[in-house]
C-alpha cells in the first residue's frame, strides 16, 4: 500500500495538469486566487488555497496526535505507539527542555510541540499530489480539480504568522515572569558605560524584530526553493526539446522531492520550534 502511494505520488507529481494544456509555469503554481472573497476594510480576508492547506493541516495535526498518542495506548507500545513515543520524547527532550528554563517547561511543552507537528504536517502536505486548485481539468468529460503540490509554508504571510505568535508570547512571557523595567533592562549589560546605553538599545530592539525576520524567512525561503525546484525541473521536460537533456527533468524532481521530503521537511519543523523555545526560554530567564 506504501508503495502504491509513493508511485502514484510520483507519477501525479510527473505530470502536473497545466502540462497537459501546453503550458506550464511553475512561478503560476504559487499565486493565491481567492476562492470566497472576504474583505474587512482594508484587510483582505479571502479563503484561498494557503487556508485551505492551513485547515487541511490542522485537522490531520490534531488527528495524527489522536492516533499515535491516544488511541489504544497500552503497556507494551506498538509500531504506532512507539512512533508516537518517539515524537513525544523528542519535543520533549530536544525542543522543550533544552531551550525552556524547568519551571516553564509544563506551560509551554504543549505549544512548542504543537508547532513542531503542526509545521511538520503542513509541510508534508506540501509535497502529497493533492486535488486543491482552482485549475480545472477535463476527463471524460467532466472538469475536475487538478492534482498538484502546493506548500503553505512557501506563503511569508504564513510563515510570518506563526513567527509573530512565537514573538508576542516571547515578549508576553518576558514581562509577565520578570516585570517590565527588570525585563527590557536586561536587554542592555550591566556595567556598560552611558554613552554606550542608547546604540545597545537600539541594536538589541533591531536583534528582536530580526528574530521575527529570520524565524519567518528560514521556513519560508527553504520550502519556497524546494518547490521551486521540483516544478522547475518538471518544467524542463515540456519545455526542452533535445535529448539527451529533455530526460534529465524528471530524475532531477524526483531527486529534489525526496530530499525535501526526507529531510528538508523534518528540519525546517524541528528548528522553527527549536527557535521558539529558545526564545521564549530566554525572555523567562534573561542572560543578563
Amino acid at each position: 500500500m506504501k508503495r502504491l502511494l509513493v508511485l502514484s505520488s510520483l507519477l501525479l507529481l510527473a505530470a502536473p495538469a497545466p502540462a497537459f494544456a501546453g503550458t506550464f509555469d511553475p512561478a503560476r503554481e504559487f499565486e493565491l486566487k481567492p476562492w470566497v472573497p472576504i474583505h474587512l476594510g482594508p484587510l483582505d480576508l479571502s479563503i484561498n488555497k494557503a487556508v485551505a492547506y492551513l485547515w487541511l493541516g490542522a485537522i490531520c495535526t490534531m488527528l495524527l496526535g489522536i492516533f499515535l498518542m491516544r488511541v489504544r495506548v497500552g503497556v507494551r507500545p506498538g509500531v504506532r505507539q512507539t512512533i508516537g513515543e518517539q515524537i513525544y520524547e523528542i519535543a520533549q527532550t530536544q525542543i522543550a527542555e533544552q531551550g525552556l528554563p524547568s519551571k516553564a517547561v509544563g506551560l509551554w511543552f504543549p505549544y512548542v510541540a504543537s508547532l513542531l507537528l503542526f509545521i511538520w504536517v503542513v509541510n508534508m502536505l506540501g509535497f502529497l499530489p493533492l486535488p486543491l486548485s482552482s485549475d480545472k481539468v477535463h476527463v471524460f468529460g467532466l472538469a475536475i480539480p487538478a492534482f498538484g503540490i502546493y506548500a503553505a509554508t512557501a506563503s511569508l504571510s504564513v510563515t510570518l504568522t506563526l513567527a509573530f505568535v512565537t514573538f508576542f508570547f516571547t515578549h508576553f512571557e518576558g514581562i509577565r515572569w520578570n516585570g517590565p523595567v527588570r525585563y527590557f533592562k536586561s536587554w542592555i549589560p550591566s556595567g556598560l558605560p552611558k554613552v554606550l546605553i542608547v546604540p545597545i538599545a537600539v541594536i538589541e530592539v533591531l536583534s528582536q524584530f530580526m528574530r521575527l525576520i529570520s524565524l519567518s524567512v528560514r521556513l519560508f525561503a527553504n520550502m519556497l526553493a524546494g518547490h521551486m525546484l521540483i516544478l522547475v525541473m518538471i518544467g524542463l521536460v515540456f519545455i526542452i526539446n533535445t535529448p539527451p537533456w529533455r530526460f534529465f527533468g524528471l530524475p532531477g524532481a524526483i531527486v529534489f522531492y525526496l530530499f525535501e521530503v526526507i529531510i528538508v521537511v523534518t528540519i525546517q519543523a524541528f528548528i522553527f520550534a527549536a527557535l521558539s523555545a529558545i526564545y521564549i526560554g530566554s525572555a523567562i530567564e534573561p542572560e543578563h
